[in-house]
C-alpha cells in the first residue's frame, strides 16, 4: 500500500505531541495540578498505542526497502530467501496500516467511562417487570464475567417479584464500549408464570445506558435544584422507614427528576441521586451538541413497544436474535447466564466497520 503523505504528516505530529506530553508528565510541577495531570495521563494513553503502531510501520517500511534492494542484488536460492523477506514485510505493513486506520478513528468521548444502566418494564404488565429482573440479573452476571463492579443505585420491586425499575452503575474500563449498544427495547417471547393455559406471550422492557459523569464534566447550579425528602415506601406503598430518608431531586431547567430511597441515610440517597442526575445531564448535553436529542432518545428507547425492539429473547427455541445485526444465537440460557461477549463483540465490530466506511449513523 503506497504511503499517504498527509496521514504520515499527521502521525508525525502525533508523535511529537506524545513527546511533549511525556515531558510535561516528567515535570514535577505537573503533580501539583491534579486536573492537568489527569488530562495528560489520559492523552498519553490515547497517543501511546497510535505512536507505537506508527513507529512499527516506519520500521516495517525500512525493512521492506532493504529486502527489495537485497532481492534485486541476489540470485538463485538467495533471491528466493530475500523475496520471502519482501513478502513478509509487505504483510506486516498491510496489517499495521489496517491497525492504524482503526486507531485513528474518531474517539468516542465516553470511551473508558463507567456507565449508569436503567431498566424498566414496558409492555406486558407483570411479565414485563419479571423480564426486567431477568435483564438486570443477566447484566450483573456479565459484569462479574468481565471483572466489573456493579453498584445498585435504586430499584422498585413489583408485587410478584419483578422490577418496575432498576438503576445501577457498572464500573469498568471497557464498560461503555461493551454496553452502549444494549440501549433500547428488549422483547421476550415465553409462557408467563401468570399464564394458566401455557400460551406464549410477548412482552418488553427498556434499557437505557448512560455514561457516568464526573463532577468536572457537568456543572450543576444548586439554585437549579428542587430537593424533596420523604419516607421510603415498599411494594404496595407501605412505609418501610420512620425517617424522611428518601430523596427526590428535580433539575428545574431540564425537568429531569431522580428519586432514590434504597439507603437508610438521606445523605447516601442524595449522593446516589446526584450521580444519576449528572449522568442524565451529560447525556442530554451530548445529545444537544449533536442536534439529535429527540432522535437519540427514540433510537434508544422508542415507545418501549413490543414491535420496537433491538433484540428478541425466545424461550421456547432457546434463541436470541439481535435485529440490528440480523444475528441469531441458539444459546438463550447462556446469554441470560451472562455470556454476552459474542453479541457485544459483533456490535463493536459493526460500529468499527461503519466508521471505516464513513457511516457515522
Amino acid at each position: 500500500m503506497p504511503a499517504d503523505p498527509s496521514r504520515d504528516a499527521r502521525l508525525d505530529a502525533l508523535e511529537q505531541e506524545l513527546d511533549d506530553v511525556e515531558a510535561a508528565l516528567a515535570d514535577p510541577s505537573t503533580a501539583a495540578e491534579p486536573a492537568r495531570l489527569r488530562e495528560l495521563s489520559r492523552r498519553h494513553k490515547e497517543l501511546g498505542e497510535v505512536v507505537a503502531a506508527w513507529r512499527d510501520l516506519r520500521r516495517a517500511r525500512g525493512d521492506l526497502e532493504t529486502a527489495r534492494e537485497m532481492a534485486d542484488e541476489s540470485s538463485g536460492d538467495d533471491r528466493d530467501v530475500m523475496q520471502a523477506e519482501v513478502d513478509a514485510a509487505e504483510r506486516a505493513i498491510a496489517a499495521l496500516e489496517q491497525r492504524l486506520s482503526l486507531l485513528l478513528l474518531p474517539k468516542d468521548p465516553n470511551d473508558g467511562r463507567n456507565v449508569i444502566v436503567e431498566i424498566r418494564g414496558a409492555e406486558g404488565g407483570e411479565e414485563a417487570n419479571l423480564f426486567a429482573r431477568d435483564l438486570f440479573e443477566m447484566y450483573t452476571r456479565y459484569a462479574a464475567h468481565r471483572g466489573w463492579h456493579v453498584e445498585l443505585l435504586s430499584q422498585s420491586e413489583s408485587d410478584r417479584g419483578g422490577l418496575n425499575e432498576v438503576v445501577f452503575a457498572v464500573k469498568g474500563a471497557d464498560a461503555w464500549r461493551r454496553l452502549e449498544h444494549e440501549a433500547g427495547p428488549h422483547r421476550v417471547q415465553r409462557v408467563p408464570v401468570t399464564e394458566s393455559k401455557g400460551r406464549v406471550h410477548t412482552s418488553s422492557a427498556t434499557v437505557m445506558v448512560l455514561p457516568e459523569a464526573d463532577e468536572v464534566d457537568v456543572t450543576i447550579d444548586p439554585g437549579d435544584l428542587k430537593i424533596d425528602v420523604y419516607r421510603s415506601t415498599g411494594p404496595g406503598g407501605q412505609s418501610v422507614n420512620t425517617t424522611d430518608s428518601a430523596v427526590r431531586i428535580t433539575h428545574v431547567p431540564t425537568g429531569i427528576v431522580v428519586a432514590m430511597q434504597d439507603e437508610k441515610s438521606q445523605i447516601q440517597n442524595r449522593a446516589k441521586a446526584m450521580t444519576v442526575l449528572r449522568a442524565r445531564l451529560l447525556k442530554t448535553e451530548q445529545d444537544r451538541r449533536s442536534s439529535e436529542l429527540a432522535a437519540q432518545r427514540k433510537s434508544q428507547v422508542g415507545g418501549g413497544g413490543r414491535s420496537e425492539k433491538i433484540r428478541t429473547y425466545n424461550f421456547k427455541e432457546n434463541r436470541v436474535t439481535d435485529h440490528r445485526l440480523n444475528l441469531t444465537l441458539y444459546k438463550l440460557d447462556q446469554v441470560l447466564g451472562g455470556d454476552l461477549d459474542e453479541l457485544t463483540d459483533a456490535l463493536m465490530a459493526d460500529k468499527r466497520a461503519k466508521q471505516l466506511a464513513g457511516d457515522e449513523s
